[in-house]
């Protein structure tokens, strides 16, 4: 393809525009580190991936998608810079970008796998902020990543680049109604325990790791009445400005501080949901 005007090309880069999304159900995942998780999950899930348009240059420095893009299956365009440009949301595009199905996962069907951890982002606003609490909460082996209402939507491209393919590695609950949610866990048959991140909480999750720590092994656990990280945990993170809501808050059972030793005023919420969900993540294993 060598026409960066054709329908075909405005209808990718469509994509880039949420309105796009939605009337397609489909969003783009674009660079070698996004597409390559996207193809490695289409081998289990051969509806993910549509369709991948790359720059024929690409693939003499990158020979595994040779292989990757034989074993999908799929629709496959070579198309010259100025066609990929004209899809692209970047400046400077990678060389290779997918069409990629938007999937939602059921909450029933997350709870039933019996999970662990669970990192909730209410009211995140900024698509960096959003794909790197999803980065992190993959890499802390955490079970699943819901998003209320009013966040940014995690298939903005810059979102998605932001997870650095962890978007295709665990479920992804968007849009979500907070209270709902909360309602669901609490009636399910495994027992959570519902944190929400607050810099002024009345526990601090140094002390809670401490507690962690000395109970490894020991046969007795924590009274339900106090928090303990070891527990399957649903962690609430709050708005970049705002933090959490007192609404929010009040559907926590309970609320952690991450402490500060420095004169710093707060944490990043990415940050601060990083340090969260890897204190679980310790105490749990």
């Amino acid at each position: 393809m060598s026409n960066p005007r054709a329908d075909r090309v405005k209808a990718v880069a469509r994509l880039a525009h949420r309105k796009g999304r939605e009337a397609t159900g489909e969003f783009l995942a674009e660079g070698p580190q996004s597409v390559r998780e996207a193809l490695l999950a289409h081998q289990s899930n051969d509806q993910l991936v549509q369709e991948v348009y790359v720059v024929p240059g690409f693939l003499e420095g990158h020979e595994e998608f040779a292989t990757l893009l034989d074993a999908a299956d799929i629709h496959t365009f070579f198309v010259t810079g100025d066609v990929i440009s004209a899809m692209s949301d970047t400046k400077n595009p990678q060389g290779i970008l997918a069409v990629v199905a938007m999937s939602q996962p059921q909450l029933f069907e997350v709870l039933a796998t019996k999970p662990k951890l669970i990192a909730v982002l209410c009211r995140i606003q900024d698509p960096g902020n959003a794909g790197t609490i999803l980065r992190a909460a993959d890499a802390a082996g955490a079970d699943a990543v819901i998003i209320t209402k009013d966040s940014v939507d995690i298939y903005n491209p810059k979102a998605v680049r932001s997870t650095a393919g962890s978007l295709f590695h665990l479920p992804v609950l968007s849009d979500v109604d907070l209270g709902q949610v909360v309602a669901d866990i609490n009636s399910a048959e495994e027992s959570f325990q519902i944190l929400s991140a607050d810099g002024y909480a009345e526990h601090n999750l140094d002390t809670l790791q401490d507690g962690a720590v000395l109970r490894a092994g020991a046969v007795e656990s924590v009274s339900a009445d106090e928090p303990a990280l070891e527990r399957p945990t649903i962690w609430l993170f709050g708005n970049e400005g705002q933090g959490l809501s007192e609404q929010e808050k009040a559907l926590a059972q309970f609320n952690v501080a991450v402490p500060l030793y420095g004169v710093a005023e707060s944490l990043n919420v990415s940050t601060a949901a990083t340090v969260c969900l890897y204190a679980s993540a310790r105490a749990q294993r």
